[in-house]
């Protein structure tokens, strides 16, 4: 199972950016695939995503200096090693680039390598992603979290908040999630329909209507719950993605939607309204990177009944993780395999996650591709949440449709524990 060779190409996002495809080729002609996804709300903390910066080709965006890196660099590194050596490939990956945040080589080269070599040595063994990643380790389902109308980076602004999304915490299989995501989904479409507002989906599939005030989202949400023969707050909880640091600048949160500025704690006040007033069971990045005070706050009145995720805040960095759970800044974590950049270093994350009894989410990007990884990564880890966007166009389908093929693939082995794996007892 010995590297012959490793490739790459410029190909495409779910946007239309440019981003890559690897291709690791060992000597017994087994090959592995991977493209790279791309994030829109980016955390500062993050690894870099290596682009020309040419005007004069694809707006800058263009990733041929990554792809040059991965054949005449990473390629030479690696050719004759064992492919089975996904911790020892990685870590000579990072020594070669030798940055914090992979900046040398490109976050998007390492990472297009590394879910490559996982590929390839699944293929050279046999069997699915899901077990080679773990040895066979992984047995759980993960609980969706689906987004229904998108904001933020994903719609052009249109709404400040970027996700309002749905998890199905009555469903009693992950084919149960997916059949109550349909009925929310499509009712929500008819009413927006109804009411002259179906104006298209934003980046990750979600209707992105024109709204007076974020408020108003909630309501239609509850309304799409209800006709839909749902009952919020028992059947199905709202999840939300506030992605804050978006727009907090210089020392207010600025809401466009509603043309104000809130100073964080008046944002506080704003949230945890929300909280009470709503049946919001996982709420993501509530506040900056940087507002830590609010971080703690947060966890500290709703930690034991609210899932509090952290993105920007961890970025996928098992050292960020760390500090987080000593200071109580959260009780989970995003994981996004690009934002840290090897596929070694996202299980650890996710590792790290469950040893502190937080929940780890594996996420997909903004800018997505027909890649599953994450499906099998998810299971692989037991890691019991994935969130790929919404319930339309193939880059995310193909995620949800993946964990079909691996419920059948485990067979009565598959697990389901639906909220069994919120970082809280009850909902």
């Amino acid at each position: 199972m010995i590297i012959k060779q490793i490739d790459a190409f410029q190909v495409f996002d779910s946007r239309g950016n440019p981003t890559l495809e690897t291709e690791v080729i060992l000597e017994n002609g087994v090959r592995g695939r991977a493209i790279v996804p791309s994030g829109a709300s980016t955390g500062k903390f993050e690894s870099l995503e290596l682009r020309d910066g040419d005007p004069s080709r694809f707006k800058g965006k263009s990733v041929f200096q990554a792809i040059e890196n991965v054949k005449t660099r990473i390629e030479p590194l690696l050719q004759g090693k064992n492919v089975q050596e996904q911790q020892m490939l990685d870590r000579l990956m990072c020594e070669l680039d030798g940055t914090l945040n992979k900046s040398n080589l490109g976050a998007n080269a390492i990472v297009g390598v590394s879910m490559a070599i996982a590929r390839a040595s699944a293929k050279a063994k046999g069997v699915p992603l899901f077990q080679s990643l773990t040895n066979g380790g992984g047995y759980l389902l993960p609980l969706p979290e689906i987004q229904i109308i998108g904001g933020g980076a994903h719609s052009s602004g249109r709404i400040d908040v970027q996700d309002f999304m749905i998890i199905c915490t009555g469903a009693r299989s992950f084919s149960e999630c997916l059949e109550m995501t349909f009925n929310i989904y499509h009712q929500c479409g008819e009413i927006l329909k109804k009411t002259g507002r179906l104006a298209g989906v934003a980046d990750e599939g979600g209707y992105w209507p024109e709204f007076s005030s974020n408020e108003e989202v909630f309501d239609m949400l509850l309304q799409s719950i209800e006709q839909a023969g749902y009952h919020a707050g028992t059947d199905v909880h709202l999840s939300l993605d506030i992605a804050a640091s978006e727009f907090f600048s210089g020392e207010n949160y600025h809401l466009a939607l509603e043309n104000r500025s809130l100073k964080p704690a008046q944002f506080y006040d704003l949230i945890s309204s929300w909280c009470r007033n709503y049946p919001i069971i996982s709420i993501e990045d509530p506040f900056a990177e940087d507002d830590v005070k609010n971080w703690k706050k947060l966890t500290t009145h709703y930690g034991d009944k609210l899932q509090i995720i952290g993105d920007d805040l961890f970025t996928t960095d098992t050292e960020r993780v760390k500090e987080g759970q000593k200071s109580g800044l959260a009780n989970s974590v995003l994981i996004k395999l690009n934002q840290i950049g090897t596929v070694t270093q996202t299980m650890e994350c996710i590792r790290q996650t469950q040893q502190f009894g937080w929940s780890p989410v594996v996420s997909a990007r903004s800018g997505e591709t027909e890649d599953s990884f994450i499906s099998h990564l998810a299971v692989a880890l037991n890691a019991g949440q994935l969130k790929v966007g919404s319930f339309t166009r193939s880059e995310r389908m193909v995620k949800w449709n993946e964990i079909l093929r691996i419920e059948r693939e485990l067979g009565e082995n598959a697990r389901f524990e639906g909220t069994g794996v919120l970082p809280f007892d009850s909902v």
